[in-house]
């Protein structure tokens, strides 16, 4: 069985992390799927997946550890293209990744006990975001 979900939300941009673990804890609960995993996807190229300990901390130091590894002030050729000075958001977004596969046993997300499951906004404006968690298993 398969089961498709989607999660919708407005950013404001500029390094917003969004945890969506409760959405897809629901999601799973929904399926009634007990064993299998949930497939989580950004759509869109300048967003990312991962999991991490959600707390302020880590909050503030994931923008700053990619600030040092792809700065935004840098010169990028995507921006020549373009001209609308988010190079670095593409780059960031191909660092972390757009997906995640979480199992699913006995009905339940396997996930540490401080890991959550979040969204990093990497582009530098407003967006509509829509994530797909896609559900399969039995």
């Amino acid at each position: 069985m398969i089961r498709n979900f989607f999660i919708e939300f407005e950013t404001q941009g500029k390094n917003e992390i969004i945890d969506i673990t409760s959405d897809i804890k629901n999601f799973v609960n929904e399926s009634k799927v007990l064993n299998g995993n949930a497939l989580v996807f950004v759509i869109g190229s300048t967003g990312g997946i991962s999991t991490v300990e959600y707390e302020p901390g880590l909050k503030k130091d994931i923008p700053e550890l990619l600030e040092k590894l792809i700065p935004s002030k840098n010169y990028y050729h995507h921006n020549d293209t373009w001209h609308d000075g988010n190079g670095h958001s593409h780059l960031r977004a191909t660092l972390i990744g757009p997906s995640l596969t979480i199992p699913i046993i006995d009905g339940k997300l396997i996930l540490g006990t401080w890991q959550q499951v979040i969204f990093l906004e990497f582009d530098n404006k407003y967006h509509k975001r829509r994530i797909i968690v896609q559900i399969s298993g039995k």
